[in-house]
């Protein structure tokens, strides 16, 4: 008993209670078995369907936030997609030569969506209104590498950002009108 040869019943009990080499051969069906009784496998496959970037937005969001609506420099894009729920609110703040000087969103919706926003958002900071409007889909979905299957959450990215665009000009339109 005071050779470790003669603990092999012991060691087999270590390799599966205290196994931490996951890519050992031997143990894959074990590691395997393990893994999903602990949620693991579910993990591992909901890591790899969201690209890299889409995962640092969704835990990262950039410019979660909302401005005053009734504010005549903020411009508000809501925006939904009834097939799946989300929602989204994109708001622009503009100066007077039609800059984005700041914007922020919030998103009822999947991790697709958020990051959508949160791409948008600060792809049309410092930018023109003019200019901001020309940023399209296609782009937000390559640059977050979106299945086709999320391609709707960047559709309503852009759709917000035209909304909230609309809506300032529509604003300042009113004002320019009623002050003359």
């Amino acid at each position: 008993g005071d050779d470790d040869d003669d603990d092999d019943d012991d060691d087999d009990e270590d390799a599966t209670t205290n196994h931490n080499d996951l890519d050992r051969d031997d143990d894959d069906d074990r590691d395997r078995d393990r893994d999903r009784d602990r949620g693991d496998v579910v993990e591992r496959h909901h890591e790899t369907a969201y690209d890299k970037k889409v995962v640092d937005h969704y835990e990262n969001p950039r410019n979660v936030g909302s401005f005053d609506k009734s504010d005549l420099n903020v411009g508000t894009g809501v925006v939904g997609a009834p097939a799946c729920g989300d929602v989204m609110k994109l708001q622009i703040k503009v100066d007077d030569e039609g800059n984005i000087v700041d914007s922020c969103f919030k998103t009822f919706g999947c991790g697709s969506a958020i990051a959508s926003s949160s791409v948008a958002t600060e792809w049309i900071k410092g930018t023109h209104v003019d200019e901001a409007v020309t940023i399209k889909n296609q782009d937000i979905a390559k640059h977050l590498n979106l299945p086709p299957v999320k391609l709707h959450c960047s559709m309503l990215a852009e759709d917000a950002i035209r909304s909230a665009v609309a809506d300032i000009k529509a604003k300042r339109a009113a004002v320019a009108a009623t002050a003359t």
